[in-house]
């Protein structure tokens, strides 16, 4: 984005200097109709930097270059219009900034905008035909239809490699997190397959809140399976202790939260949802941990990945205690609303209960069939 606005500023104003330049070597170029609204438009398009900055700083960014197409598209338009309408004999056509739209909008590797951009020109070159009356506007929208091919076709070739590179990405990352989640569980069996299924039942809420694009599901899905990645420094004495932790223990083990967090806070693609890792042992009441966040404090994921991790913990045998049956998991969660647990979350949790009841039935037989695999050997 920051390429592209030095870009369009030094192309746009690089564009006037040069031809007024040639004009004066060359004077039989030099326009007798110069345009009217010339400098206003220009104005008006610095004017806009404040605005690209606000939106940027409030991770908005991707609405910039549609403001500043459009805006640039309508002032050119009334440009044409006010600069031609009383003669349209002296009208030559676009310009070269609307070439620059079409060939570079593919840096994006967002076809909506694309689209947005070619519609846009070809609909001032219809609209400022039919104004002002000259037949050199079809020769603009030839010429626009030519360029929008190569834009489309660069735009394929940038889909294409970006697409290869996430898919390369998303293995190596997919590998890593397994490759941790291994470690934890040989360090801690009882944990074995906790992850991946406080994963899937966050998942299927995370969907059924509807708040998460497919990107940032993806991301959400990674953190949730390294969500107890800190216990792998807490001492083995602790993490498999059979009786009661003293509160000294329990306050190392509460310190797998943040040990976490920082662990992850580097790796790109994991750090934005670095607080899955941190919070989801916080409570709705702000008696959790590790910073007694309450309420809508706590990030939204974090609290989709606590009913998660509270559901799967409740179900599963530790060494402390034996698992207790989903339908009595159900009843605690739907007790700790708005206790423990968001209220609204909890209502999304009785909607997806079923759902939740069948990974932990599949995930049952994985672990049966496991074990008398292992007795057989």
């Amino acid at each position: 984005l920051k390429w592209f606005l030095v870009l369009f500023y030094i192309v746009a104003i690089s564009f006037e200097l040069i031809f007024e330049v040639i004009s004066k070597v060359i004077p039989q170029i030099k326009n007798d109709t110069p345009d009217k609204l010339t400098y206003l438009v220009y104005v008006i398009m610095f004017l806009l930097l404040p605005i690209a900055y606000y939106l940027v700083r409030n991770q908005k960014s991707y609405q910039v270059k549609y403001i500043y197409f459009i805006s640039y598209t309508l002032l050119t338009l009334l440009n044409d219009v006010v600069t031609f309408i009383d003669q349209p004999e002296l009208y030559k056509g676009g310009n070269t900034v609307e070439i620059f739209w079409l060939l570079l909008a593919p840096i994006f590797v967002n076809k909506p905008f694309l689209i947005v951009v070619t519609i846009g020109i070809i609909a001032k070159y219809i609209i400022v035909g039919l104004i002002i009356k000259t037949p050199l506007a079809l020769l603009g929208i030839v010429l626009v239809a030519i360029f929008s091919l190569i834009a489309f076709i660069i735009l394929n070739r940038f889909q294409s490699y970006v697409k290869a590179v996430k898919t390369s990405y998303d293995q190596q990352l997919t590998g890593i997190v397994k490759g941790v989640i291994a470690t934890l569980e040989l360090k801690d069996p009882y944990t074995r397959g906790h992850s991946e299924r406080v994963a899937s039942y966050a998942m299927e809420l995370a969907k059924e809140s509807g708040g998460f694009s497919d990107e940032e599901l993806k991301a959400f899905n990674y953190t949730c399976l390294l969500h107890d990645i800190g216990k792998i420094h807490i001492p083995d004495q602790i993490l498999m202790k059979p009786t009661s932790l003293t509160k000294e223990e329990y306050e190392i083990i509460k310190s797998h939260t943040v040990v976490g967090a920082e662990a992850v806070s580097k790796v790109v693609g994991l750090s934005n949802n670095i607080d899955v890792i941190r919070s989801h042992h916080e409570r709705w009441d702000g008696q959790g941990y590790p910073d007694q966040l309450k309420g809508e404090e706590i990030p939204y994921s974090a609290r989709i990945a606590a009913v998660a991790d509270a559901f799967d913990a409740m179900t599963s045998t530790r060494s402390y205690r034996s698992a207790l049956t989903v339908e009595e998991a159900y009843q605690r969660i739907v007790e700790g609303k708005g206790t423990q647990f968001d209220p609204e979350l909890v209502n999304l949790f009785q909607k997806v209960y079923p759902k939740w009841k069948k990974i932990h039935k599949i995930s049952q037989e994985n672990r049966d069939a496991d074990f008398y695999t292992n007795q057989a050997f």
